[in-house]
């Protein structure tokens, strides 16, 4: 069976998108391949770290879980109608908030857990 996507990214949240990017610049030496106020993709060691502005991001509590931990995959496709449908096949369900479909699809898996469907920063 064909893959329906390819691991594209690990995403963190963050009031400061620009600033826990560089953190994460420094300690594991990835270059930034895209940056904006909203949104920094690092990348290094054959991996992808997408670090994006969440302005009202509380941080997780550990080692307690009043806030859980938080975090999303991206998976990279190359046709996000196909692929958001094959996905629903497997089980997912679509999202009812969209913040930008013509972008990345919202879904979720089987146990809640958010990813995101989307076409490679710069690809389009």
């Amino acid at each position: 069976m064909a893959a329906i996507a390819r691991f594209g990214a690990i995403a963190l949240d963050s009031r400061d998108a620009r600033g826990l990017a560089q953190f994460y610049r420094a300690l594991l030496n990835f270059e930034i391949r895209y940056e904006s106020d909203d949104l920094v993709v690092l990348r290094g060691s054959g991996v992808t770290l997408t670090i994006e502005r969440v302005p009202d991001h509380i941080p997780p509590q550990w080692p307690g879980n009043a806030i859980p931990k938080q975090m999303h995959l991206d998976l990279f496709v190359t046709d996000l109608d196909v692929a958001e449908k094959a996905a629903i096949d497997c089980g997912a369900v679509r999202a009812e908030f969209q913040p930008a479909p013509d972008r990345w699809r919202v879904l979720l898996d089987p146990s809640g857990h958010p990813f995101c469907l989307t076409v490679p920063p710069g690809s389009a």
